[in-house]
């Protein structure tokens, strides 16, 4: 078959969701008809869910297993990364294909898209682009935690719980104060049981909440803060925003006018294609339904994406449905408590030791490098 003749499927966005779709795909595609290519900023996955312990403490060198390189994701090697940013997408026609275009002006054809670009984090998650960068802003990070004697995070869903209990692992007498526009953590998606549950137990683990309340974050080396109801922190000399994260979507716009909802979710129908663009296909965060943002989403995501990829470039009728996700959350605190919920049968929650055994402990490090062929 001549080089022309074969035909691209792009994936944008190597996080947890993209790296699974083309991992996927190459088990699936035959590499004399298609090149997959994925195309990141970055030049590794950073494995997130461990974000928090990455960026606070320097004790289990998890710079070392948290950015997982690309060069074993393909299944027997069929696919390619290309390194660069996507500025803009042009589709020649519904259905017809098109080009996405990178910074520098490289264009790369695609005959199927698929849109991975998961989610703009703030404060330690929002990591830069090249290694040196990634590197350096870990560093910092974990120097501002050390140095810090009374550290307020700003946001009390699973980020800022699993970051106040990272630090009050590492240094049990340093003070954490998390505030949290809600009067109960995380968010009403999960029963108030479960809300209490954790709150109750990071209140034990030596953190204190201020709940019903916002505060905006100050330049760095401020001393001393003033909530939006005024309250007073007049030693907090470390401010970490924890908040939601966004749709990283601004790219994304460029394909058409009509492609994204007023809150920058892509609009999806059930095969998760976007709605009238056949052939290219979105999934992870960025995704509108009605669901929570996760990673333990990514694998039903990436499995009805590539199927359905499949089906479209041999020309099929798009079979694979998807049904949602069951809820479920699990916090750890630090390596040693949590809490967790899992919204199967009536509704099973968990404490201390599921939370430490399945994630708290390893946060799941080895899984996702297995995932990604280490």
């Amino acid at each position: 078959m001549s080089a022309k003749s074969i035909k691209n499927v792009v994936i944008i966005g190597g996080g947890w969701t993209g790296t699974l779709v083309a991992r996927e795909l190459s088990t699936k595609l035959d590499a004399s008809k298609y090149n997959i290519i994925l195309v990141n900023e970055r030049p590794y996955f950073i494995h997130l869910i461990a974000g928090a312990r990455l960026t606070v403490s320097s004790e289990d060198k998890l710079e070392d297993t948290v950015l997982v390189p690309f060069d074993k994701l393909f299944v027997n090697g069929n696919g390619t990364v290309k390194i660069g940013k996507v500025v803009s997408i042009h589709e020649a026609a519904p259905g017809q294909g098109g080009e996405v275009n990178l910074e520098g002006g490289d264009s790369i054809p695609y005959s199927a898209l698929v849109l991975a670009t998961g989610s703009n984090w703030s404060g330690p998650l929002r990591f830069p682009d090249s290694d040196t960068d990634v590197r350096a802003h870990i560093s910092s990070w974990r120097n501002k935690y050390e140095k810090a004697n009374h550290v307020v995070v700003v946001g009390a869903g699973a980020v800022g719980l699993e970051t106040a209990g990272e630090i009050k692992q590492l240094w049990p007498k340093k003070k954490v104060t998390i505030v949290h526009s809600e009067q109960l953590p995380v968010n009403d998606t999960y029963p108030e049981k479960f809300r209490k549950n954790i709150e109750r137990r990071a209140r034990q683990f030596g953190i204190d909440f201020i709940f019903g309340d916002k505060l905006d974050i100050p330049p760095e080396g401020t001393v001393g803060v003033t909530t939006q109801n005024g309250k007073q922190i007049p030693d907090a000399d470390l401010v970490v925003p924890a908040f939601g994260a966004r749709p990283n979507t601004g790219v994304i716009a460029t394909l058409a006018d009509d492609i994204l909802t007023q809150s920058g979710t892509v609009r999806v129908n059930q095969f998760l294609e976007v709605q009238g663009h056949p052939g290219v296909f979105a999934a992870g965060d960025i995704i509108d339904w009605k669901e929570q943002k996760q990673a333990a989403k990514a694998n039903t995501h990436a499995t009805v994406v590539a199927a359905n990829v499949v089906s479209f470039l041999q020309g099929q009728p798009l079979k694979k449905v998807y049904k949602g996700s069951p809820e479920m959350i699990i916090v750890p605190l630090g390596k040693t408590d949590g809490a967790g919920y899992i919204d199967l049968l009536w509704g099973i929650h968990v404490g201390g030791w599921f939370s430490r055994t399945v994630k708290g402990k390893e946060l799941m490090v080895a899984q996702a490098r297995k995932a990604r062929g280490y």
